[in-house]
């Protein structure tokens, strides 16, 4: 079986595209997970990775769940409600904590439909661009299951609870330009130039400090839960290490050097 995850390299760009079309490019097995998870790490590790693309092959940027893989467990025998439990903190339940530990900026290029997971993954990221073709479903009710990844936790934040609500408890999907309407995605462009914009936006970001890129993900993190004043605090520290760096004195020199 071909590796899931397929990566590109451009300077401090790293493209990753989940490479498995004939699934639909789902994420429930464990060696797209192990992929996932791995590549975060990966981005962590390497300082020298500004931003990160993550799309999908075909068609499709994510279905999900493997729907013939959820066929078969159905089908065979009653289930074990403390064996499902521990699959899913050990399993998919892992691309959650991956990617809000991830370091860098993230980008979903969502290049398809994304149905269950494939939506959450998608918000999971920090900035969601959608093709045209793009739709976006939390259809795990339509299934007879709840958001079992950690998607009630993180598409509220994006879209709002009353909207997040409406998608969660109908299952219907939106379109590329109701995702746009709502908040979903920042941006719908054509199809064929989805990439293109995906790497111009990285571009602008990854032209930037990656210390301060780093610190200011962190701090978007932590104000999701942080009180003010504990915001207020952890900012000035890591703007005492931001002031701190090659980076910073560089891009002061530099505005100087500009204006003449």
């Amino acid at each position: 079986m071909a590796a899931f995850l397929t990566r590109e390299r451009q300077g401090s760009i790293l493209t990753v595209t989940m490479n498995r079309p004939d699934t639909r490019n789902a994420i429930s097995d464990t060696d797209a997970i192990d992929a996932l998870t791995e590549c975060c790490d990966e981005a962590n590790r390497d300082e020298s990775i500004r931003a990160l693309i993550l799309t999908g092959a075909g068609p499709t940027f994510s279905s999900g769940g493997n729907v013939k893989a959820m066929r078969a467990f159905v089908e065979s025998g009653p289930p074990d409600p403390a064996a499902i439990r521990t699959s899913y903190r050990r399993g998919i339940q892992r691309l959650a904590h991956a990617f809000q530990h991830l370091e860098v900026p993230a980008i979903a290029a969502v290049n398809g439909p994304a149905i269950g997971a494939g939506t959450d993954l998608a918000c999971m990221c920090d900035i969601r661009i959608a093709a045209d073709s793009a739709r976006f479903a939390e259809s795990f009710i339509a299934l007879g299951l709840v958001p079992g990844d950690g998607g009630a936790w993180f598409l509220p934040q994006i879209v709002g609870a009353a909207v997040a609500a409406e998608m969660s408890f109908t299952g219907d999907a939106l379109d590329a330009h109701a995702a746009l309407r709502c908040g979903l995605v920042s941006r719908v462009v054509p199809d064929a130039d989805l990439l293109a914009h995906a790497h111009e936006l990285a571009g602008r970001i990854a032209r930037h400090s990656g210390t301060a890129l780093r610190l200011t993900k962190r701090l978007l993190r932590e104000g999701r839960h942080a009180s003010l004043d504990t915001l207020l605090d952890l900012s000035a520290s890591y703007q005492a290490f931001a002031h701190a760096t090659p980076e910073h004195r560089a891009a002061v020199n530099a505005l100087f050097a500009a204006r003449g």
